[in-house]
């Protein structure tokens, strides 16, 4: 009889075990977020809830994540890196940050362009790099590309965010991937010489610049502009997509990458593959305004009535690659 009682015993162990691990109970992961925890704390509650997976989370700027993470070496207790840009997610992988993910789910969820093509980072949500005007100055019919920014039509009517800022970095970078060094150097020294005012510390001010008259146009995520119209629905700025009859609009993401050290790799990846679903791509992209990365979620309707375009599809990698000699062609022409 006390045989029997062990045995059962033993057998109700093994099945409670089976089930605490195929639902997640107990396992925990640890992500290092560049995002700021405003948006991001609702998508990891919402896996939380759904799998019993508890995720331990910092945050901070992507540099001292990813600093933090070399110096910890082998012992470091991140699992998962979420950052913005992709030239943020290169410097991780090209920094043996990161290690190449096998995923059917993610190949199948997440567009080539927005993803690694050595599988070590995978965009999340997008945000487009497009052009901002002012309603009252300027007619839609006067723009066309980021490259006519250049033109003379726009000299003292062009407001800027600072080169020191990553999107603007990885922007160029992908400029200099499109036209070379030399082409991309007299667009940015065009740029230079159309500003109206030195380059601003953010994309708010910069549209700020444009709703005061300090200038014409300008260029900014789509993501800012959203919060702006968000607060006064009647503000006299409007979006223009550039590029439509030639490469199309940049865009670039919010990502993340699975750590090369991570002791729970399997844990990971599960969270990065929900991470590229319907329900959580709609949740972590209508956190900031942004588009999906996945093509079958619907966008946000805020978002859909600024318009569709075409996206620049060359793949982001190039952001990152590009990164440093962008920095030098725009400091060397004199874009501060």
């Amino acid at each position: 009889m006390n045989k029997l009682i062990h045995t059962l015993i033993f057998s109700c162990s093994l099945f409670l075990l089976a089930t605490y691990s195929s639902t997640g109970f107990g396992q925990e992961i640890a992500v290092y977020s560049a995002r700021k925890e405003h948006l991001i704390k609702p998508v990891f509650d919402l896996y939380s809830k759904k799998t019993g997976v508890k995720i331990k989370y910092i945050t901070d700027k992507a540099p001292v994540l990813l600093q933090r993470i070399k110096a910890e070496g082998e012992k470091t207790p991140a699992d998962l890196v979420i950052t913005v840009d992709a030239g943020n997610l290169w410097h991780a992988a090209n920094q043996g940050v990161l290690q190449p993910v096998s995923s059917d789910v993610l190949t199948a969820n997440i567009p080539s362009y927005l993803r690694d093509p050595e599988n070590k980072w995978f965009g999340l949500s997008l945000r487009a790099r497009t052009i901002v005007y002012s309603t009252e100055r300027v007619r839609p019919d006067e723009l066309s590309t980021y490259e006519d920014l250049a033109a003379a039509k726009w000299k003292k009517r062009l407001v800027l965010r600072t080169s020191k800022k990553v999107y603007n970095q990885s922007l160029v970078g992908m400029l200099i991937k499109e036209h070379g060094k030399k082409a991309t150097a007299e667009i940015v020294k065009g740029w230079v010489n159309n500003l109206a005012a030195p380059p601003f510390s953010s994309d708010t001010k910069v549209m700020e610049a444009i709703i005061a008259g300090q200038g014409d146009v300008g260029v900014v995520n789509t993501y800012y502009f959203g919060r702006l119209v968000k607060k006064d629905p009647a503000i006299p700025i409007a979006l223009f997509w550039p590029n439509q009859s030639s490469g199309g609009v940049h865009v670039n993401v919010s990502g993340a990458g699975v750590v090369n050290a991570s002791e729970n790799k399997a844990a990971a990846i599960a969270f990065l593959e929900w991470l590229s679903t319907a329900k959580a791509q709609q949740v972590f992209a209508d956190l900031n305004m942004e588009y999906p990365v996945n093509p079958d979620v619907p966008v946000n309707p805020t978002v859909a009535s600024w318009g569709t375009f075409k996206q620049n599809k060359i793949n982001l990698k190039n952001a990152g690659e590009n990164q440093a000699a962008a920095i030098m062609l725009m400091d060397r022409i004199g874009y501060k």
